[in-house]
């Protein structure tokens, strides 16, 4: 059940990328409005395979990059739609679908293989520090996401271009809110997933800090984060300067989730 559902959710999601597209090309927001639902029928199709996951197996699905990236893409998907609630910033799903299909396509490739759990995962920390870990960077995604749509908004704006998309296109305001409200919930929330890690790693290999190299990478993109708070939040930092950093500070992050395993020996190699 957990593999059909996600088929459909994948299909889903193709879909309203392709609505959200259509309504650029078009320029109807009613066509987006009509991708928006798509996207939720996607994440609550989504939320249902995850469940089926989690039961059929009988430990918590992201045990694995692949399962891993299916849930970033339901949890990217699933802020976003909250945003819709209060938010007229329905455009930038058009922004944010490409990126939750591309990440559930490349899921699918191995998401359903039934593969053994290493003994070293089996500890109840294990799901509290990968799912807020991989919450908060789902939200740093779409901190990400927004700052890519304010710099091209702004940059249309400033070429005086965007005449006619202007009744398409979210505020600038609203754009810096999203990208802010995304950083300080997925600071908190990675900031927890590290501190359960590091209870983890001290029962597993004695020591909260082990200079591991996806360690070292996280622990880089954590204090470039807090900068980002602190700039944002103490100094005042708005728009593009802001947008720009977070951009960079997800770039790093995505390395540090994907990279590091590739390019370096870590004990973190089951994610």
């Amino acid at each position: 059940m957990g593999s059909l559902f996600f088929k459909i959710a994948l299909g889903l999601y193709f879909l309203s990328m392709l609505g959200y597209i259509t309504s650029l090309v078009v320029r109807k927001v009613q066509v987006a409005k009509v991708s928006t639902w798509i996207l939720f029928s996607a994440f609550a199709v989504h939320t249902a395979s995850i469940i089926f996951r989690w039961v059929e197996t009988g430990h918590s699905p992201v045990t694995n990059l692949y399962e891993s990236l299916s849930f970033i893409a339901w949890a990217v998907s699933g802020s976003y739609l909250i945003f819709q609630v209060k938010t007229k910033t329905r455009i930038l799903g058009a922004f944010v679908s490409p990126v939750v299909l591309v990440m559930a396509i490349t899921a699918s490739a191995r998401l359903m293989e039934d593969t053994p759990i290493p003994s070293i995962l089996m500890s109840s920390w294990v799901p509290v520090h990968v799912l807020l870990t991989l919450t908060g960077s789902a939200l740093f995604a779409l901190a990400c996401l927004s700052g890519i749509m304010y710099l091209v908004q702004d940059d249309l704006i400033r070429n005086k271009k965007a005449y006619g998309f202007s009744r398409l296109l979210p505020s600038l305001r609203e754009l810096d809110r999203i990208n802010n409200i995304c950083l300080v919930a997925g600071f908190i929330l990675i900031t927890l997933g590290i501190i359960a890690g590091s209870i983890w790693a001290r029962n597993v290999w004695g020591s909260h800090w082990q200079w591991d190299p996806k360690q070292i990478a996280t622990l880089i993109s954590w204090i470039l984060y807090a900068l980002l708070l602190h700039q944002r939040l103490a100094i005042g930092w708005k728009g593009r300067k802001a947008a720009l950093l977070s951009i960079i500070a997800f770039v790093i992050l995505l390395f540090t989730f994907v990279g590091v395993n590739i390019f370096f020996v870590t004990v973190h190699n089951f994610i």
